[in-house]
């Protein structure tokens, strides 16, 4: 064999030996390899995309405040300002939750929403591409049922509602307008802090309101029965030939008198007609009206459909309304802290139109209202109880009326005409109205 042809074996042989041993070596990776996974990145999980929070306007804060905490502060507020339409900042409440959302890792926030009311939710969002803000309101739909409770007294109406009606009911709030409602529709028939006693019975008939969110508020009363000292006073809602809706007994006489029992809802009388010691002026004198003490701001109300003939201020009544009623009748309504909206001489103002609020101007050591009612220039005791009578119900509308009684009836009395055979607990004598809502306010 030839030297070139023995090389030329030599390097098949290699070749072939150099193939078998990189097939070997394949084989052999993939075998260490074969129980590993290969590596693949966890997913990234974005749970939320925005921070949300809860703020509240505290006590002496603005609304700039709580935009500030947003990070909403310089051209960012006055943009706010300028999108809004709706949002006062100076008639906000202290109290008022703002739901704020913000894109996390952002300075400012990019949506805002506040309950204005308790039918309405305003949004306010801000624009991506302008940083400018939108207005929108949302219209909170509320469901109407109704509902009637028995309430018997053993010591005021308050106690009797807040221990027979439940929270799940009514929350405690709206139980205290519920008092002060059945109290404005009996206005004139019932004196409910003296006339009643301790096993008095009240059965109301209500339509109570309920927000998606399971919030609950009281509507409107369309029936009630107050036994006072066994002697049943019904009282039916019903739409007279005005379109307004007035309460009437069961023979469709109106409960509304020509004037209020008060002119506000207050928490005592502190000074009556007749003559008194002037706790300022240190003498005896004749105290030509009523005071009624009641917290600075309380709204004060027209005792009388009429016409504003003192709008200012006035001595010693301080800032005084005068307003001219029918047979030569007036009422005067003194110290106030200021004026309704729309309080000047000449204007005409409808009875139970707010038309200043509580203050202690003038005379007074305190807040509360002097009220006068003079009758052709003479002044007369406002407490009186022959203030004139409302209308009753027209001949053309009492086949109606009669038909709506009934159904209300229906519904407040279920069990009309069987005797209640369990008499009511020995209680205590009946305690002030006034004085227990005062309370109960104070401690909800």
């Amino acid at each position: 064999m030839s030297l070139q042809a023995w090389r030329g074996s030599h390097y098949v042989v290699a070749g072939l030996l150099t193939a078998v041993m990189l097939l070997w070596a394949a084989g052999a990776a993939h075998q260490a390899w074969s129980w590993r996974k290969v590596p693949v990145a966890l997913p990234i999980v974005v749970t939320s995309a925005y921070d949300d929070w809860t703020d509240t306007l505290g006590r002496r804060e603005m609304l700039s405040d709580v935009l500030a905490r947003a990070g909403i502060t310089g051209r960012d507020y006055a943009k706010f300002l300028r999108a809004t339409h709706t949002l006062n900042p100076r008639r906000l409440q202290p109290g008022l939750i703002f739901d704020i959302r913000r894109l996390k890792g952002a300075r400012v926030a990019s949506r805002i929403d506040v309950r204005i009311g308790p039918e309405q939710r305003l949004w306010m969002t801000r624009q991506a591409g302008d940083s400018s803000w939108t207005e929108s309101v949302e219209n909170i739909p509320w469901n109407a049922e109704r509902l009637r409770t028995t309430a018997v007294i053993q010591s005021n109406l308050y106690d009797a509602l807040d221990a027979a009606i439940p929270d799940s009911f009514l929350p405690a709030r709206q139980r205290v307008g519920l008092a002060w409602a059945i109290a404005d529709v009996y206005d004139w028939e019932v004196d409910f802090t003296r006339d009643l006693r301790p096993g008095d019975r009240v059965e109301v008939l209500i339509e109570r309101l309920q927000s998606p969110e399971g919030e609950r508020r009281l509507g409107r009363i369309l029936a009630a029965r107050v036994d006072v000292a066994g002697s049943p006073s019904y009282a039916f809602a019903f739409d007279n030939a005005h379109g307004r809706t007035g309460f009437y007994d069961d023979r469709g006489r109106s409960l509304r008198r020509a004037f209020l029992r008060a002119p506000l809802r207050y928490r005592h009388v502190s000074s009556r007609f007749g003559n008194r010691y002037h706790p300022i002026l240190k003498r005896w004198r004749t105290h030509e009206g009523t005071d009624y003490a009641a917290a600075y701001g309380t709204p004060v109300r027209a005792t009388a459909d009429g016409i504003v003939t003192i709008a200012g201020r006035e001595g010693g009544y301080g800032n005084l309304v005068e307003l001219r009623h029918v047979n030569g009748i007036r009422t005067r309504y003194g110290h106030l802290s200021k004026f309704a909206k729309g309080m000047h001489v000449g204007a005409h103002v409808s009875q139970e139109a707010t038309i200043g609020f509580v203050g202690a101007t003038g005379l007074a050591t305190g807040p509360h209202l002097h009220y006068e009612f003079l009758v052709n220039g003479r002044p007369t005791n406002p407490q009186r109880k022959d203030a004139g009578a409302g209308e009753p119900i027209p001949a053309n509308l009492k086949a109606a009326f009669d038909s709506v009684r009934t159904r209300l009836l229906a519904d407040l009395s279920p069990c009309q005409g069987q005797r209640r055979r369990s008499a009511p607990r020995p209680a205590p004598p009946a305690t002030n109205f006034l004085s227990t809502i005062r309370g109960a306010l104070s401690r909800r």
